[in-house]
């Protein structure tokens, strides 16, 4: 199998994996009681949507036999997102407390999981790659390594919210 073909092979299981974290979020946005978390799942799926584009750009030059140039695609690149602003964030964790969120709970530790994969998967592909498709790898690693710490973040203070929560009483 020749490198390009190997390229090929790497971005197709890439794009199959952001098209499942995108439908996942939008799965999900129907599952999320709050505001704020509907709110960010939304910018979260436009970002996601991004990286599809993004991978589909690479895929359409390898495929026609031009190499990887991440450079002309940079309209893409998206700058990373506080998803949600300190009145958020503390409105967020405020509503926690005045109800269950259980499945919040469930959607935010699948989310990290989903995205923290993919972190990994494009960190591994760009240690084994070279120029300008390492590049263009590390770039989809650093996109998923914001989305995999915010999530982290809320599914911990989360976490915490509950396990301080006065069960049964």
């Amino acid at each position: 199998m020749s490198v390009n073909q190997k390229l090929v092979k790497v971005f197709e299981y890439a794009l199959n994996q952001e098209q499942t974290g995108k439908s996942f979020f939008e799965v999900s946005i129907h599952r999320m009681g709050m505001g704020a978390a509907v709110s960010a799942f939304k910018r979260l799926i436009v970002e996601e949507q991004k990286h599809i584009e993004f991978i589909n750009r690479i895929l359409a030059n390898l495929r026609g036999g031009a190499e990887v140039e991440p450079e002309k695609i940079r309209e893409i690149v998206l700058e990373p997102t506080d998803y949600f602003d300190e009145r958020s964030k503390k409105e967020f964790l405020g509503q926690c407390l005045e109800g269950s969120m259980i499945p919040d709970v469930t959607v935010f530790n699948t989310a990290w999981l989903i995205e923290k994969d993919l972190s990994e998967f494009y960190r591994r592909m760009a240690d084994q790659a070279d120029g300008k498709p390492r590049q263009a790898l590390q770039m989809l690693s650093t996109w998923e390594q914001g989305h995999e710490r915010f999530f982290r973040e809320y599914r911990d203070k989360l976490t915490e919210v509950y396990a301080a929560m006065p069960w049964g009483g």
